[in-house]
């Protein structure tokens, strides 16, 4: 079998796999052998890679999760959660990929994995920058259309898909800047900051509390997740995917309402689609709250991956929120 990882440092947080559990895994799902493997860049949490397998016309890729070990209580089995949030998303299931196959088991390897369909298309960023930014914002409609779906999804309760569910939303968000400020502690850095956030969360629940139905985020959908046509005219959105951080909540606090609000650029055509923000007092005191929690999970991320510089400004910008509602 051909096999091309990604040559990393031996600290580095992902960490590749070997053939044999390539092969092994290959055989499993498909009583094939793979004749190829590599490992596609994308993603900062999983390892992924593009797998051919004998006698399929079409790749699949195989993804797995970090060694159960190296995973923080925040981002703990993202990849379960990702599998059970899968039947929510029928809505948009033609541009998702399909999972072919999920092991918990951990008896080939010592991690979770997934085999799922490999879509069609080429990855929004390396694609975008190719086009007049003019015409990006169709791309930013669609994404506004996708999102709002998503968001018109109701659920059972409050917090990650596959978790117990909390009760009450300020309970969730409270319980999950107290996740964060323990995951940052544990890695050496401050959560007094996310602590002080979560206190604020408890302390104003009714506020928080004013959110009493459930709704589906995404989690993480932005450029970065999605697909695009490779020879399109105009930036054409065709698949989305690595939605594995997945929640029942406010979809104010969705990681995507974030990046459309950070720039007054083409994506403001996201809000054609999706619809008008609420601009409420009550709801851009929330803003600043959920803002903290992104933040929390920004030092995480940059922390892991070395960025030290990033980790010093994430103290800044915690500091700054809650000067706003303190």
């Amino acid at each position: 079998m051909r096999f091309e990882p990604i040559d990393r440092p031996a600290q580095a947080f992902q960490q590749s796999v070997t053939p044999d559990h390539i092969q092994r895994i290959a055989r499993r799902v498909f009583g094939r052998d793979a004749v190829s493997a590599a490992e596609l860049g994308l993603g900062m949490y999983n390892t992924t890679y593009k797998v051919t397998i004998e006698g399929r016309d079409r790749p699949v890729v195989m993804r797995f999760a970090p060694d159960p070990a190296r995973q923080a209580r925040s981002e703990r089995e993202l990849m379960r959660n990702e599998y059970a949030t899968a039947p929510y998303l029928a809505p948009i299931a033609p541009l998702m990929p399909r999972i072919i196959a999920a092991d918990w088991s951990h008896e080939l390897i010592g991690r979770d994995y997934m085999v799922q369909t490999f879509l069609d298309g080429v990855p929004a960023p390396d694609r975008l920058p190719s086009y007049p930014r003019p015409t990006w914002t169709g791309f930013f409609r669609r994404l506004g259309e996708i999102t709002r779906t998503v968001h018109d999804i109701r659920g059972p309760g409050f917090g990650p898909v596959a978790a117990p569910t909390y009760r009450t939303w300020s309970e969730a968000v409270a319980g999950a800047l107290h996740e964060l400020a323990a995951d940052a502690e544990d890695a050496g850095l401050h959560g007094a900051d996310l602590r002080k956030a979560a206190a604020l969360a408890e302390s104003r629940s009714d506020v928080l509390d004013e959110i009493t139905e459930p709704r589906l985020l995404t989690g993480d959908l932005w450029t970065v997740n999605t697909m695009v046509a490779a020879d399109a005219p105009e930036p054409t959105l065709t698949g989305v995917l690595d939605l594995d951080r997945t929640w029942w909540g406010d979809p104010a606090a969705d990681w995507t309402i974030r990046m459309a609000n950070a720039k007054k650029d083409e994506r403001l055509a996201f809000w054609e689609a999706y619809g008008e923000p609420d601009r409420t007092p009550a709801a851009v005191w929330r803003s600043v709250i959920y803002e903290i929690r992104h933040l929390g999970a920004i030092r995480l991320e940059r922390h892991r991956h070395g960025q030290t510089d990033g980790v010093s400004r994430s103290y800044d910008d915690v500091a700054a929120a809650l000067a706003e509602i303190d």
